[in-house]
């Protein structure tokens, strides 16, 4: 279901970006619910062009009255762009739009992957892990050699050098807490000052950082083959150890201690090394892996905030503070050598 009159306004949007096309109309337009950054919607764009009738079927990514967290569509519009057409396979972004006034809030649109039941979360995934394993990590290596300058990201994206990747990502994050947090959060202070006082080397490299690298993020097929990597609204310039960190924290962790249900630890590192050309130095992903679980109880603390000051009712705001901030603690215990 859809707001009323919105394939209508869609359809007349899309018909200035097909000068050459007629009958341009928007069918089946579906909301896909999970996400809490964009609105996600699925149609089908239907069009004459040539004297030849055309379907395509495209995801309309727009703003929501409130997030989960605060993100630029510019940036994710540009890191699709970027990545398009290379060894990180994403699908193919159309247009951005920053006008409002067309659909109520800016937005942009990019082609639906389409496959044999296609697959996205962990449970899922379970069963392709020998396949998927391998491919996930070397994608992730593969962000992390990719020149953001080559890409055109170093445009979009904000600089920061080697030395102070670690320290603009934990001011980020407390400035997230400190301001929406609803009631103390002494285990995520306590972690806090522990990475300040125990900074990490310089970044090896300064990378195109995916921020939210985990299973479920991606598209992949009943063949176990990942078609697209999804979700970049995070992403900036930065330490690649973040992402490699972010998809071992232990919240993504399945009872068998695999991360994201599909690798050892071990494993995941080994795939990553190999294809990044990087060194996974066990006290930098260490600093990383804490730091991952203060910006997942960061992110989970907004999600309340949101919800509560009913800037958004999407009720997985709710349920991912309730649900995961609970983990999100006993991760930070446990990375801080207080398991629980």
């Amino acid at each position: 279901m859809s707001e009323p009159g919105i394939e209508e306004r869609l359809a007349a949007y899309l018909a200035t970006k097909l000068p050459d096309a007629d009958d341009v109309r928007v069918d089946g337009l579906a909301r896909i619910f999970g996400g809490a950054s964009r609105e996600t919607y699925r149609f089908v764009l239907h069009a004459r062009q040539g004297g030849e009738a055309t379907s395509r079927r495209l995801i309309l990514r727009r703003d929501p009255p409130g997030s989960l967290i605060e993100t630029e569509r510019s940036v994710e519009f540009a890191a699709y762009r970027g990545f398009h057409g290379t060894a990180v396979p994403v699908p193919e972004a159309l247009w951005l739009e920053e006008d409002p006034s067309h659909l109520d809030h800016a937005f942009f649109i990019m082609e639906e992957l389409t496959g044999s039941n296609l697959q996205s979360s962990a449970a899922e995934a379970a069963p392709h892990a020998a396949k998927l394993t391998p491919q996930k990590w070397s994608i992730l290596g593969e962000i992390s050699k990719a020149d953001p300058a080559a890409l055109g990201l170093d445009a979009v994206m904000t600089p920061v050098t080697p030395e102070a990747c670690w320290q603009r990502e934990l001011d980020y994050w407390e400035d997230q807490l400190d301001r929406h947090e609803l009631c103390p959060q002494p285990i995520t202070r306590a972690a806090i000052r522990k990475l300040r006082k125990n900074p990490p080397p310089p970044a090896q490299r300064v990378s195109v950082v995916h921020a939210d690298y985990r299973t479920g993020n991606f598209l992949f097929d009943d063949e176990g083959t990942i078609l697209g990597i999804l979700d970049w609204e995070m992403a900036h310039l930065g330490d690649p150890l973040e992402d490699l960190a972010w998809g071992l924290n232990l919240v993504w962790q399945t009872p068998d201690g695999l991360a994201g249900g599909l690798a050892t630890r071990e494993e995941a590192v080994r795939i990553w090394e190999e294809s990044s050309g990087l060194r996974a130095d066990d006290e930098a992903l260490q600093w990383w892996e804490l730091f991952s679980s203060v910006k997942g109880q960061a992110i989970w603390v907004s999600s309340a905030k949101e919800f509560t000051d009913g800037k958004n009712q999407d009720l997985i705001l709710a349920a991912a503070t309730l649900v995961m901030g609970n983990r999100q603690d006993k991760a930070m215990l446990a990375a801080m050598g207080h398991p629980v």
